[in-house]
């Protein structure tokens, strides 16, 4: 097998090279990886995966696959092979073609798997065809995605979301067999409708479709009433004018980790694809001592599922209502400039987010090579350098979020009674105190603080010039 320079155009490769289906090499699960995935208890599924390059170099089509396998793992399988074809665009009928699906279905057979995974979302047409041409189950991206998303849902509220996202998906990809499903009749048995009304009523396919839409509208409820709680806590935040920080980022570039490194929150880490995907909030302080929140948020992936990214809206507008994104990247990672793209792309689907300051934290720095993180930070200019592991960056990390977050609108100077020290404690959370003076008749604040809380001091404490 042999690969073509980078530098080749699309048009530049011959027929024969154009309709190989190559093997890419090292996508074979080693036994050390296996165990990475035991914890989940399943049996695990001997599988073959299969991409069709369409664009850029033969590395961009092997760093997806690879990345296939780490999804494929995650959600407990053990990869055989990993192939490649080249194309102008997917099979519109067996994703491959005919004659590639035959070779797929030789290499099924030959290797003993039960099932293959396409590194992209097939249609319900093609997943069937390609089914009957291998002989096992086939599943595509997407729903390998949802997989994983329901391995690791914990919360109600994550559960449901993951439901909705499953349902969306399933939904147009029913299928019947045949008119035998056939679960009413017309005539009179189905209420005296008479002539023209006469039929073989609503088949299986359909109930089953019926039962799914129906489904789909309880949980739409219930999520909405869930997100209720959480909304409630977010007005909280921001009447108090609490500065919002979201982290955001490809799955598994070490967001959780930096939750930890930075508020101690014990949230839990792990090397595995999705592993968080309930939101955690908690408080942070800059090196100043202004508070802040600080959220997690679940990881992106290249061609994030649509129906994700809609079931799991309510908790990504923990980004949209953020005053300053961090967004981490994985520096180690063979292509950290397509998972900063890729998460670009699903931020852009979240309203509003496309307009929040951003900060670019390159993490991993421990693990990363020095030309690496040299050419991310001239790319992306405001970015920073870190490692959640170690600690490295953090520091200066802290100090670039206390200059991003928006400054407190008012500067006071007020004489504070004693028996009002909340207030005094509340300028110290919410603003930035310059300083402070104890007398006879109080405390003399001298601070920036925010709109809300300057009305609250207004009515309690003096200007000091009245005194």
């Amino acid at each position: 097998m042999r690969f073509e320079p980078l530098d080749h155009a699309v048009g530049d490769y011959e027929l024969e090279e154009r309709q190989a289906l190559r093997r890419v090499a090292g996508l074979s699960t080693e036994l050390e990886d296996v165990t990475e995935v035991e914890y989940r208890r399943l049996r695990l599924e001997r599988v073959i995966l299969v991409g069709v390059w369409t664009s850029g170099t033969v590395v961009d089509a092997e760093n997806s696959l690879q990345e296939l396998k780490l999804l494929a793992e995650t959600a407990g399988s053990q990869v055989l092979e990993g192939l490649i074809q080249r194309r102008d665009r997917p099979d519109p009928a067996t994703y491959i073609g005919s004659g590639k699906a035959s070779e797929l279905r030789d290499i099924v057979a030959s290797t003993g798997a039960d099932t293959v995974i396409c590194d992209g979302e097939l249609t319900p047409g093609q997943l069937r065809q390609l089914e009957d041409v291998v002989n096992v189950k086939v599943v595509d991206r997407t729903a390998l995605i949802l997989d994983i998303f329901a391995q690791h849902a914990k919360s109600r509220e994550g559960k449901a979301q993951v439901e909705l996202a499953q349902l969306q998906y399933l939904l147009p990809r029913l299928r019947g067999w045949g008119g035998n499903l056939s679960r009413q009749v017309g005539g009179r048995a189905a209420g005296g409708i008479g002539i023209g009304g006469r039929g073989p009523g609503e088949t299986k396919i359909e109930l089953d479709r019926r039962r799914i839409r129906e489904r789909m509208a309880r949980l739409r409820r219930q999520i909405k009433e869930m997100s209720t709680v959480r909304e409630t806590k977010r007005h909280r935040r921001q009447s108090r004018d609490v500065p919002a920080v979201a982290i955001a980022g490809y799955t598994n570039a070490g967001k959780s980790s930096l939750l930890n490194r930075l508020t101690g929150a014990g949230v839990l880490v792990e090397d595995a694809l999705f592993a968080t995907l309930d939101p955690t909030v908690r408080r942070a302080h800059t090196p100043e001592g202004r508070v802040f929140t600080l959220a997690d948020t679940v990881g992106f992936v290249r061609h994030l599922p649509h129906q994700l990214v809609e079931a799991f809206r309510s908790t990504l507008e923990e980004v949209a209502d953020a005053d300053l994104i961090l967004h981490v990247v994985d520096g180690s990672h063979p292509d950290p400039e397509s998972q900063i793209a890729a998460v670009r792309e699903v931020l852009g689907e979240i309203e509003g987010a496309r307009d929040i300051p951003e900060i670019v934290v390159v993490n991993k720095a421990d693990a990363a090579e020095p030309d690496v993180l040299a050419r991310l930070t001239i790319k992306e200019r405001h970015s920073i350098v870190v490692s959640a592991r170690t600690g490295a960056g953090i520091a200066d990390l802290l100090s670039m979020i206390e200059r991003e977050l928006p400054r407190p609108d008012h500067e006071v100077r007020m004489l504070v009674p004693y028996d009002r020290g909340d207030l005094v404690a509340r300028a110290h959370d919410e603003g930035e105190v310059l300083s402070l003076e104890h007398t006879g008749e109080g405390t003399i604040l001298h601070a920036r603080i925010p709109a809300g809380l300057f009305a609250e001091l207004d009515r309690a404490a003096k200007p000091v010039e009245t005194v």
